[in-house]
């Protein structure tokens, strides 16, 4: 598949890129708005394609329009305001979801939140980025295209251990971004995870292992 990656410039979106560009089945275009960051994907020699979640619908497709996946990363960061992680994680992934749609990209994989869907859970200073979450993975889920929602716990910056614990329904947990990556590119032709929402945290199974149990 070439897999448009939405968010590449991020934490898990640049080990993702660096993953899919070394795959023999899969091929990376990376989606990012600044010029800046073209040079890293120029380095690892990923084509890169300049695009804002706050433009429109119509420039988001036309990113997409070679792609047969695209794989949803974008976040608006810790350091934005509420208005600004509504823009991003929620209408930018809609745009997203609506752009698929119109270029008939039909398998779309979404980096979410653990918790995303028990709002009794949700810590009233993060409010806004659950709510973000939850209603982008409700548009998803109603689009009819092919979805995988993944919703990993805590993020941290160790080293992947390649093991997980998937299922539908998790409490709290920490998990390397590394192997968060490792999960959507194991998860991307994985037919046991089409249609599904799941939650992750580190674990004790192999990535392939714990998304063929689910």
């Amino acid at each position: 598949m070439k897999v448009l990656v939405v968010g590449a410039n991020g934490q898990i979106g640049r080990h993702f890129v660096k993953m899919l560009a070394d795959s023999e089945e899969h091929t990376p275009k990376a989606m990012i708005r600044k010029e800046e960051q073209i040079s890293f994907f120029n380095s690892l020699g990923v084509e890169s394609v300049l695009t804002s979640l706050e433009g429109s619908v119509e420039e988001i497709a036309d990113a997409m329009k070679d792609c047969d996946a695209v794989v949803f990363t974008a976040g608006s960061g810790g350091g934005t305001g509420a208005d600004k992680t509504l823009l991003i994680d929620l209408d930018g992934a809609a745009k997203t979801i609506e752009a698929a749609e119109q270029t008939g990209t039909e398998r779309f994989l979404m980096i979410s939140a653990i918790n995303a869907d028990k709002r009794e859970m949700w810590k009233e200073d993060m409010a806004h980025y659950y709510v973000a979450k939850h209603h982008a993975d409700n548009i998803l889920r109603a689009s009819g295209l092919v979805y995988t929602i993944i919703r990993p716990g805590l993020l941290t910056n160790d080293p992947g251990t390649g093991k997980i614990l998937a299922t539908e329904n998790l409490d709290s947990g920490e998990i390397p971004r590394e192997d968060v990556a490792s999960v959507l590119l194991h998860a991307l032709a994985n037919e046991h995870t089409y249609n599904k929402t799941f939650e992750i945290i580190s674990g004790e199974q192999d990535i392939e292992d714990a998304l063929n149990r689910l």
